[in-house]
């Protein structure tokens, strides 16, 4: 886990992760919101390729691959907030995760799928990304997505 007072930037490239422009939203909402210190994240699904990563665990998709999908998402939900504060060095800490995961009724490792993302947000993070979570599991994401994500963080004050 990276020291909480290392740059968020040289941590993103040890792990040779590049963070993806802001993406449009896909209907009648904003991706972020900003209020005081607290930003709200929009639900990220998961994407591959560019393309909606479908699948419903326990039925076509299996855990890891559920971890890999929402791993992706949390690269997506990093890029989202880049854009929303312009310096990710200026986060206070990463307050809470909410994942959805689109599964089978007999499915129950969403927490699991879920770590793909708690754990890559550690590691960019460090203390600051230490974050409380909920996971569900849901009938159907849109688009037919395996994994959906929202977050809310906390900022320095400008």
């Amino acid at each position: 886990m990276s020291n909480s007072t290392s740059n968020v930037y040289t941590t993103l490239e040890t792990l040779g992760i590049s963070l993806p422009p802001l993406a449009v939203p896909a209907a009648a909402y904003v991706p972020f919101v900003r209020t005081g210190n607290l930003v709200f994240i929009s639900g990220h699904i998961a994407k591959k390729d560019g393309k909606v990563w479908v699948g419903q665990l326990g039925r076509d998709t299996d855990t890891a691959t559920g971890q890999a999908a929402a791993r992706a998402i949390a690269i997506d939900l990093m890029g989202t907030l880049h854009a929303a504060v312009g310096d990710l060095n200026k986060i206070k800490r990463i307050v809470k995760l909410m994942s959805l995961v689109n599964s089978a009724p007999d499915f129950t490792e969403h927490h699991l799928v879920t770590n793909g993302a708690s754990e890559l947000i550690g590691q960019v993070f460090g203390a600051k990304g230490a974050h409380a979570r909920s996971a569900f599991g849901v009938a159907q994401i849109p688009m037919g997505a395996c994994v959906e994500i929202e977050m809310i963080v906390e900022v320095e004050a400008d």
